[in-house]
């Protein structure tokens, strides 16, 4: 693993890393926050919990750490931020031929693909769940609890990954989601050349599917704008809804009147997603 790049910010760490993925066959990066305590900023350092976040559409790492404002958060709380890449990058990797922003590089969706050429190196949901937190393990100052969160297509990756593996995360949260997948245009463009036709394989990466078929309850909380250009088409979280309702599936939707898709909306409510996850990370654990 190469260290790209190190900056100290509120008495932490925020660093770029560089490593080969034997799960997606090509070199990957991502981005880590370390707070104070975990670095032994003026005491003795102490393993702490970490928090995942999945980009959007056409990110990279860097795009959060840069830009959601939540470093000072993450510092005060004592919580680690692990930013992966969105997809696999490099010349050996596939893209789409048009170079649409919503399939292909940039747009990994947090799945397995099974179909090729696709298979070979889209493969996100085991570098989320083994591959990147291992490294992670292995590497940082952590303990054994973890989190995620995430935006738009990350939201989506968020939303299954902590539902398919309520062992692994112990809250989830999501900006502006793709709650339903298999009945949104992304989704479909996504799901139809990365797993096939066969339509029943879609809904193990499908939010509303993997909230009905629950049998844990693991905290969520989304918060969505209500002046987002892709709420009707695409985010869909009245379905969520109607399913969390028809499970008894216990989760908190924010509408938030005149917000958008951006990072300015992120950067408004990141604290509170942090306090969320805080909560659930340390318990009664004093902070």
């Amino acid at each position: 693993m190469e260290k790209l790049s190190s900056n100290k910010v509120f008495g932490g760490e925020h660093a770029q890393y560089s490593h080969y993925s034997s799960v997606n066959n090509c070199t990957m990066n991502f981005a880590v926050y370390m707070p104070p305590i975990a670095m032994g900023e003026g005491k003795e350092a102490k393993r702490v919990p970490v928090i995942y976040w999945l980009s959007g559409l056409t990110c990279n790492e860097q795009n959060f750490m840069q830009k959601a404002g939540a470093l000072r958060a993450a510092a005060e709380l004592g919580v680690a931020i692990i930013a992966p890449d969105t997809s696999p990058r490099g010349d050996d990797v596939p893209d789409d031929p048009d170079k649409a922003y919503d399939f292909g590089i940039g747009a990994g969706f947090y799945l397995n693909a099974t179909q090729a050429p696709w298979s070979k190196h889209y493969n996100m949901y085991d570098y989320i769940t083994t591959e990147l937190q291992a490294l992670v393990k292995d590497t940082f100052w952590v303990n054994d609890k973890a989190s995620i969160s995430g935006h738009s297509m990350g939201g989506h990756g968020a939303l299954a990954i902590g539902l398919k593996n309520p062992e692994m995360f112990t809250s989830i949260s999501a900006f502006s989601p793709i709650c339903n997948p298999v009945n949104a245009p992304w989704g479909k463009k996504a799901f139809s050349q990365y797993l096939g036709d066969d339509e029943n394989s879609w809904l193990e990466y499908d939010a509303c599917y993997l909230l009905e078929q629950s049998k844990q309850q693991t905290p969520i909380l989304i918060d969505q704008g209500t002046d987002d250009n892709f709420l009707a088409e695409q985010l869909m979280p009245d379905n969520l809804i109607k399913m969390a309702q028809k499970s008894d599936y216990q989760l908190s939707l924010n509408m938030r009147s005149g917000y958008d898709h951006s990072y300015f909306f992120i950067a408004s409510f990141i604290d509170e997603h942090l306090s969320f996850h805080a909560q659930h990370l340390f318990g009664d654990e004093q902070k």
